[in-house]
């Protein structure tokens, strides 16, 4: 549960800025996905927008954790 924790808190943190300055540097109702304008309200394009930074925050996380184990984890036998 605490590795859990470790991942997803920061990743929220780091989201929640990256979507504030992501933006106020762009209108949502001027964003385009592939080729096509973006139909969705501001709540929902905010919300998705959110989610998808959270999750790249969230991997970046879990990337860094995986990558912190010590050889004595790695080489532990079940």
């Amino acid at each position: 549960m605490l590795k859990w924790i470790q991942v997803l808190w920061p990743s929220f943190l780091v989201a929640a800025a990256a979507e504030a300055v992501f933006f106020t540097v762009i209108d949502p109702q001027q964003l385009y996905l592939f080729g096509q304008p973006v139909d969705y309200g501001k709540l929902a394009t905010y919300s998705i927008g959110f989610l998808g930074f959270w999750l790249v925050c969230a991997a970046s996380s879990l990337c860094t954790i995986f990558l912190q184990r010590s050889a004595s984890e790695l080489n532990r036998r079940n």
